[in-house]
């Protein structure tokens, strides 16, 4: 009975956790308040907050929900402005043809297409690299790819998926892996592998960079078995700098990858997908057959070249700051948090609240609004956004948008919360 009230993403979860198919030591979940409710492996969105109410239409807002909500800035909105353009389609728009050798030079690869999005550009890379409907990808349980795609590769590219099991550190266990590649073809029962997806930074993990010498495993495994290995590097930048390394040294360890250029970037629309020469001529194919052939488009290309060009070495601040804030955490008094440090490697971070009583989509909402006695305390209100997450977790995120000045504000935000819950629960003893 307990199982027809769960969402049927945490229903599944908690079956597979149930029969074993994940181990205890793999579950996603925060190590405090285990058992307060179902795993959720999608966004929940808190209330929109009546600016009308509590001062809030005076107040500060930080918007830590994702990076994906950048805006461009005045140089960037100049450089679109006065950009050169042709017809794309024809592949007469200088400035996407500059965009598209700015990349394939930057990732180290013999050529990229302009997408308008992360999603279309992974659907175009299975729908390439896997050429026959039947045709079987390899992906991790917890990727964007399988989780928040719709499952585009099925539903457009008749491609199916045979999952394994991301650990907490985005990785998977590469004999898990092995044992999931088909053999045997063409026998009629069973289809053909052809694809193995990582994802670099891993999203649901919290940002977590995906380690050179498991890439290099990975790689060597599939050509052992003359699979691909397609990257859905959407945050590959904030692993490269992390990392300290080129992308080009982490994308040798690929075929093919797609980087999002309006997540930490800061342009407004697109994905740079990357590969061999004669993948990008069968991807602007399939751009074309999933109606992503755009035409006088180099005015948003141009923007995609100051991200590649002016914004790559910024996201070390995104870095600093999701740091600064998780150490705030820790220090907070009364202790209502708690955070994996060594977990903090990008941007991204993923907390949990020590009190059970208190659940993340309630804590978001207090950190959304602002609460009584707020403006006092504080000077001023603050409404800092972010996102219920999985396990019972919640999700921050860094990006341009965010100044130091807006983290401090946010920990000042967090520690107020903190302490008002305390108060709350010393009166209701």
């Amino acid at each position: 009975m307990f199982l027809k009230t769960l969402t049927i993403p945490a229903r599944a979860l908690l079956q597979c956790v149930n029969r074993g198919v994940i181990s205890p030591k793999h579950r996603h979940v925060c190590p405090v308040g285990l058992g307060r409710g179902p795993s959720r492996l999608y966004y929940e969105t808190v209330q929109p907050v009546d600016p009308s109410l509590s001062g809030a239409s005076s107040a500060r807002t930080v918007d830590l929900r994702s990076d994906t909500v950048t805006k461009p800035g005045a140089a960037m909105r100049q450089a679109m402005a006065e950009a050169e353009v042709g017809d794309d389609v024809f592949g007469e728009d200088p400035t996407v043809n500059e965009l598209q050798k700015m990349a394939a030079e930057v990732f180290g690869m013999e050529a990229a297409l302009y997408v308008p999005s992360g999603t279309m550009a992974n659907l175009i890379a299975v729908m390439v690299h896997c050429r026959e409907r039947g045709d079987e990808m390899i992906v991790g349980d917890l990727s964007h790819l399988h989780i928040y795609e719709q499952g585009g590769s099925a539903q457009l590219a008749g491609v199916h998926s045979t999952t394994v099991t991301n650990l907490p550190d985005g990785t998977f266990d590469l004999d898990q892996l092995e044992s999931k590649i088909r053999h045997g073809y063409p026998d009629a029962h069973y289809p053909r592998s052809r694809l193995v997806c990582v994802e670099n930074t891993h999203n649901i993990q919290g940002g977590r960079v995906l380690p050179l010498p498991f890439l290099q495993k990975v790689k060597a495994l599939a050509d052992r078995y003359c699979l691909a290995v397609h990257m859905d590097g959407a945050r590959m930048m904030n692993a490269a700098i992390a990392q300290k390394v080129a992308p080009s040294t982490i994308l040798q360890n690929t075929h093919t990858v797609s980087v999002c250029l309006s997540k930490g970037l800061g342009a407004p629309v697109g994905t740079m997908l990357a590969g061999p020469q004669d993948f990008i001529s069968r991807a602007v194919r399939c751009r074309k057959a999933l109606g992503g052939g755009l035409r006088q488009v180099g005015i948003l290309a141009a923007a995609g070249k100051l991200a590649l060009g002016d914004m790559i070495n910024r996201l070390e601040e995104d870095h600093r700051h999701a740091r600064t804030f998780a150490q705030a955490l820790l220090e907070c008094d009364p202790p209502l948090y708690e955070v994996d440090m060594a977990a903090v490697e990008t941007n991204i971070l993923r907390f949990c609240l020590r009190d059970a009583s208190l659940t993340p989509t309630e804590f978001c909402a207090l950190m959304a609004r602002v609460g009584e006695g707020e403006q006092a305390a504080m000077g001023q209100g603050v409404r800092v956004l972010m996102f219920p997450h999985i396990g019972g977790s919640v999700r921050a995120v860094w990006h341009l948008g965010i100044s130091l000045e807006d983290t401090q504000l946010a920990i000042q935000k967090l520690q107020f919360v903190a302490r008002q819950h305390s108060q709350q629960r010393l009166r209701a003893q």
